[in-house]
């Protein structure tokens, strides 16, 4: 066609609709790249993968336009054709809204090589015990990794489907509770992740179940949540409330434990303040005592499984 009616005009109705996403993405390519130089293609679309976003100069919306009168009637004023695409209704706007959502959620959260972990307080954690290992001339978290929230191991294939065929190398390290054993097992056998790059914290502790505050010895996490809420007396936390026989496997679930039966004025136990707390206190993983050496060794251990996974350099 481009030989034999080279400048003409195409007009295509909903071009994409028989296509799954990434096949619409590779047709909108197509007419950007072999139409448009020697064409003017028309088309219309309600799908977000077909919307040019890198090309919303292109872009007409068009809407019915339906007006109401002083009695609440409807009056119909007909099809309208708007070059400002961010000026229309907001169920008109939906296929724009939603690619735009899709790419900066790229651009913001992802590079080229993701970690997933559980949620902020598993970033700060490790960059507090990384910048700790690194002082030491140890081996921290390449700073090639981008270290994403995921909200749980339940959401880590969703996030992983979203961006399969990005060219992205996405590994996870999840907490590990009763019941993930199926969750980790089905994520292992799909084929969106590699097996070796799902994680787990109990590979690192030894334990049946875990977070990553298990990373920690028993006495430092006491200190870090003592040092946190400004604990003292019989509420300050103590090395044996963790291995006490009654004590819950999870460290963080035992210290969840022990803040409910406190007074009323100590504070409500939350899992980013002792992360943040740590982070801006760093001095506290600097101390060469049996506890902090302990807990570090458990992280290098997490970093260089997970350094492994990156890509030659």
């Amino acid at each position: 066609m481009r030989k034999k009616a080279p400048g003409a005009v195409i007009l295509l109705d909903e071009p994409g609709l028989t296509l799954h996403g990434k096949a619409q993405a590779d047709l909108l390519r197509y007419i950007i790249e072999r139409l448009l130089p020697q064409h003017q293609v028309i088309y219309s679309t309600h799908s977000p993968f077909m919307v040019p976003v890198d090309r919303l100069e292109d872009v007409r919306v068009v809407e019915d336009v339906i007006e109401r009168d002083e009695r609440n009637r409807p009056i119909v004023k007909g099809t309208k054709v708007s070059a400002d695409v961010l000026t229309v209704d907001k169920d008109t706007l939906f296929p724009l809204q939603a690619h735009l959502g899709y790419e900066v959620t790229q651009s913001l959260f992802v590079g080229a090589n993701t970690l997933l972990v559980e949620g902020p307080s598993d970033i700060l954690y490790l960059q507090a015990a990384s910048h700790a290992l690194k002082a030491r001339k140890r081996e921290g978290l390449d700073t090639r990794w981008t270290v994403c929230p995921s909200g749980g191991i339940d959401k880590v294939q969703s996030f992983a489907s979203l961006f399969s065929g990005k060219g992205i190398n996405i590994a996870a390290l999840c907490d590990y509770g009763t019941g993930d054993k199926s969750k980790v097992q089905r994520l292992r056998t799909s084929q969106i992740l590699k097996a070796e790059g799902i994680l787990v914290a109990t590979d690192f502790t030894g334990k049946e179940e875990s977070d990553i505050e298990d990373f920690f010895s028993p006495a430092l996490l006491a200190k870090i949540v003592n040092e946190t809420y400004g604990l003292k007396g019989k509420n300050a936390l103590k090395e044996d409330d963790f291995t006490k026989p009654e004590a819950v496997i999870r460290q963080v679930k035992q210290v969840e434990a022990l803040f409910n039966v406190m007074d009323a004025s100590v504070p409500e136990f939350d899992h980013f303040t002792p992360a943040s707390w740590l982070l801006h206190h760093q001095e506290v993983l600097s101390e060469d005592s049996a506890e902090v050496n302990e807990s570090l060794d458990r992280f290098e251990q997490a970093f260089k499984a997970l350094n492994a996974l990156l890509p030659r350099k």
